[in-house]
């Protein structure tokens, strides 16, 4: 194992990634068939002491994943790699060499290697590295810089087919089912498909990960990447990127699950990015194609931003929950700790810790959201930590101008 000390860190348009970094560090994020962070950790053979973002996210310890740290904790001990969160590498090992070295990735600055004792990029330059000082070498990575949370579902399916590729480049041949297409078919250890289930890869390949089960009937349509301990119970469910200890059913395409997302009943998630701890009602639906085919507009922090795209589904914080027949339009971007019900379409934006139905929407108190929190997530043998409890309080004190404003 090498001895690099890998940090992550969230520049300022990483930070502004709504409704997500909120409550969670970009590198945590997922793309193609792991999370950035764990990307970086592959490419430079180490684990990843921790995320450099803002100060609101301290004590952010989901299991698993890294803590966020501060530049002091980071210190000058050590040969360092700070990359940005938002560097999508290739795959493949990386010689760090001696020296100050710049990091690029698709030639856009993404970093430093910096020796043991060099001084650590100002706060001012992590936010953005391309106003650093031009010192060192150029270590060039390869892969993709992201823009913005739409990116991570645009060229997800891309991404799927280049990690397996790399990662599980041999295929299974599962007994019972309807293959078609030959591109692989991955399973890890007790992964399970029911009889009856077709499998699709002409377009891509699939990749189920250790436990993942898929009831039949059930229609797999690669490029897809299934984490571990999924539960797929029937439908359609393709170009996907879906997260660990999910219950999925009805028709997927075109999304990214963060993981522990509960969409256990019929309707169509599509072009979509949910958080953690999402609980979607049956037969919540989303658009993702304007009735005039234009392009898509998605609201930001920084105002509405044409994405330039035709296709984009909706956008779903962390802990937010739907209730029967709820459906979204295009584009929507609901914030974490919402919980939205009624049937009836609510607008876009939906402020952090929202309540209600359509717009007319009140404030999640925090005592129940809480609470409501810690017993859906002891269903995943899951523990509300102290860490992650107090980044949600955080996040709901900091947003309340945001809801004084919709009322």
């Amino acid at each position: 194992m090498s001895t690099v000390r890998l940090f992550l860190f969230d520049d300022g348009r990483a930070r502004r990634w709504a409704p997500f970094t909120l409550t969670r560090p970009a590198g945590e994020l997922l793309y193609g068939c792991m999370t950035l962070r764990e990307r970086a950790e592959r490419v430079f053979g180490t684990k990843c002491e921790g995320h450099l973002t803002r100060r609101a996210l301290l004590g952010f310890d989901e299991p698993g994943a890294a803590p966020v740290v501060t530049l002091q904790d980071v210190g000058t001990r050590g040969r360092r790699v700070l990359l940005s969160s938002r560097a999508g590498p290739d795959l493949g090992a990386v010689d760090v060499g001696d020296g100050i070295a710049r990091l690029t990735v698709g030639g856009a600055p993404a970093g430093w290697i910096l020796p043991d004792g060099a001084p650590l990029p100002s706060e001012l330059w992590l936010r953005d590295p391309s106003g650093a000082a031009q010192t060192g070498r150029v270590v060039e990575l390869g892969g993709t810089m992201l823009e913005s949370p739409w990116d991570l579902v645009a060229q997800n399916p891309e991404r799927i087919r280049r990690d397996v590729a790399v990662l599980w480049p041999r295929g299974d041949a599962p007994v019972g089912i309807i293959r078609i297409g030959d591109g692989v078919l991955s399973l890890g250890g007790d992964a399970q498909i029911e009889p009856g289930t077709f499998v699709d890869t002409r377009q891509g390949p699939v990749r189920l990960a250790e436990g993942v089960r898929v009831e039949g009937p059930a229609r797999l349509i690669g490029p897809l990447f299934i984490g571990p301990r999924t539960k797929i119970l029937g439908g359609h469910i393709g170009t996907s990127s879906i997260g660990p200890v999910s219950i999925v059913r009805g028709e997927v395409a075109d999304s990214v699950m963060l993981g522990f997302v509960n969409k256990a009943h019929d309707g169509y998630i599509g072009h979509a990015l949910l958080g953690r701890w999402v609980n979607l009602g049956a037969y919540t639906t989303n658009s993702d194609l304007k009735n005039n085919y234009g392009t898509v507009r998605v609201w930001t922090p920084d105002g509405d931003v044409d994405t330039g795209l035709l296709k984009v589904g909706c956008f779903l914080g962390d802990h937010v929950k739907t209730g029967i027949g709820t459906t979204l339009n295009t584009g929507t971007v609901i914030g974490a700790g919402s919980n939205l019900f009624g049937g009836v379409m609510p607008p876009s934006p939906v402020p952090p810790f929202s309540w209600g139905a359509g717009a007319e929407l009140g404030e999640h108190r925090l005592d129940k959201f809480l609470a409501t929190a810690e017993l859906a997530m002891a269903r995943r043998s899951q523990a509300l930590t102290p860490g992650a409890r107090r980044v949600l309080e955080t996040a709901w004190e900091g947003t309340a101008a945001q809801r004084a404003a919709t009322r």
